[in-house]
């Protein structure tokens, strides 16, 4: 992912989340140095991953799947990306997910990952907040 990249990337991410990060967070996280990449077919851009990773450990940031290409294995291909690269840097991945992501819960659980715990209160919500559960998978 470069910076040339997010305007695509906010196209999709504005269509898939009720709280889409920003603009600004994104390049953030590229000017951070996290590992943001997209996937594409033919130039268009249909995926995209930000992970980081230091001390052992990485965390899944955000993984987001074009609503016309969700439902046909990209997300679990993008989810393997990142376990395979998280693998390199990392013993452990980390992510947290909406307690009310049910589809995202069973692809996280069905490519080894356990939960671990709660965020209570950890993402906005139409009516105030919503849980995160914590979800690990080791890499080794």
């Amino acid at each position: 992912m470069t910076e040339n990249d997010l305007t695509s990337v906010m196209l999709i991410e504005e269509q898939i989340y009720t709280h889409p990060w920003s603009r600004t967070i994104f390049s953030d996280c590229l000017q951070t140095g996290y590992e943001c990449r997209v996937y594409e077919d033919t130039s268009v851009i249909l995926a995209y991953s930000v992970m980081s990773a230091a001390a052992g450990e990485a965390h899944l940031l955000n993984l987001g799947v074009h609503p016309q290409h969700q439902g046909k294995g990209l997300g679990r291909f993008v989810l393997r990306q990142v376990i395979e690269h998280a693998g390199e840097k990392a013993d452990t991945l980390f992510l947290e997910v909406r307690a009310s992501n049910r589809v995202a819960r069973r692809l996280y659980e069905s490519e080894g990952f356990n939960e671990i715990g709660q965020r209570f209160n950890y993402y906005p919500a139409d009516k105030g907040r919503e849980d995160a559960l914590v979800f690990a998978r080791p890499l080794l």
